[in-house]
């Protein structure tokens, strides 16, 4: 087995210096697997972890669940985890492990081509991709956009807006409404959202779905949605993206990311696999086939999308949005969970 990862290990060093980046130092521990906690779906994120593993030797086990979920247990694993890496769709669930202090210090020379606002402060955790929360809409009715997420519980909105408050990244900008506006803003927008008819969706797809079938007429989701329907149906569909007003919490940009835990005694490999999401050449990928943003400013953005710099995003600290359970406990309060 030794063999085999040193073999992989001289190609993907190989390939790096073609590339111009760095898969991280040699794996000296001659490590054959990492276990991998994956709030990213399998149908998303399997296709790099294979890349990594041909390149690599180093065999991944992965279990996919909901980041949220993932983060409760490795909360309850606590040293005892059995992770090496833990990849989340959400700043929230990373900053939950991240305040537990289950996370191992990350050195600057890893992920050094993200830039630092995009990791967490003291670098506990590192951005891979990035997603802009909108508000996907059926422009043929919808003829008065929303401004803010104020707007949204206006009587014109009534029965034709779509949620998803089990879904992770919901969650995220909630906690960034609790953060930025107080708990007693964000009971009263969800009660009001909640009498205005708003409907529940189990995920995102779900909603674009919808959407696209005239059910309701808007949905609050990541910009990559739109793109993923319309691919998965292979047509144009009757939705596209549209954007609050500048520094308006809807305008989000969160982040998935990663982190190594500190129980892990496989560190090495799993910076490794660590620097592989973040290389150059895997952030193209992830633009080409996912249509998430990379955080590197030199890649352009996906098509016909404005760049980051230009979303006219909230500025909020993505590290505050660790308090995943007080944003679940006032989705059950308000009936929406």
């Amino acid at each position: 087995m030794g063999k085999v990862v040193r073999v992989g290990f001289i190609t993907a060093l190989v390939l790096s210096l073609i590339s111009g980046c760095s898969f991280g130092a040699p794996n000296s521990e001659q490590v054959s697997e990492l276990t991998i906690y994956s709030g990213r779906s399998e149908k998303f994120i399997s296709p790099f972890f294979t890349q990594f593993t041909e390149q690599t030797g180093i065999k991944l086990n992965v279990r996919y669940a909901d980041s949220a979920e993932l983060a409760a247990q490795i909360l309850e694993e606590g040293s005892n985890s059995s992770a090496d890496v833990f990849l989340a769709q959400d700043a929230g669930s990373l900053g939950a492990v991240s305040a537990a202090n289950l996370f191992t210090q990350l050195s600057t020379d890893v992920a050094n081509q993200i830039p630092a606002k995009f990791n967490q402060a003291q670098r506990n955790w590192v951005g891979v991709t990035a997603r802009v929360r909108v508000f996907a809409y059926d422009p043929k009715r919808v003829k008065t956009q929303p401004k803010s997420i104020s707007d949204l519980t206006k009587p014109i909105y009534k029965d034709q807006i779509g949620i998803a408050p089990t879904n992770a990244s919901f969650q995220a900008f909630l906690t960034a409404v609790i953060e930025s506006k107080g708990r007693a803003f964000a009971k009263s927008w969800l009660s009001s959202l909640r009498a205005n008819g708003v409907k529940i969706y189990p995920k995102n797809s779900v909603i674009v779905e919808a959407i696209d079938k005239g059910e309701i007429s808007l949905g609050l989701v990541n910009h990559y949605y739109t793109w993923e329907v319309a691919e998965a149906l292979g047509r144009q569909i009757n939705v596209v993206n549209g954007y609050f007003e500048p520094g308006d919490l809807g305008n989000l940009i969160n982040l998935s990311g990663a982190g190594v835990l500190n129980s892990s005694k496989k560190q090495d490999a799993a910076i490794e696999l660590i620097n592989f999401l973040t290389s150059p050449a895997s952030q193209k990928q992830f633009v080409e086939q996912t249509h998430e943003y990379s955080p590197i400013p030199s890649i352009q953005p996906p098509a016909n999308l404005p760049a980051l710099d230009l979303i006219g995003s909230p500025a909020i600290d993505l590290g505050s949005l660790r308090n995943i359970s007080q944003t679940q406990d006032l989705l059950i309060e308000v009936g929406l969970l």
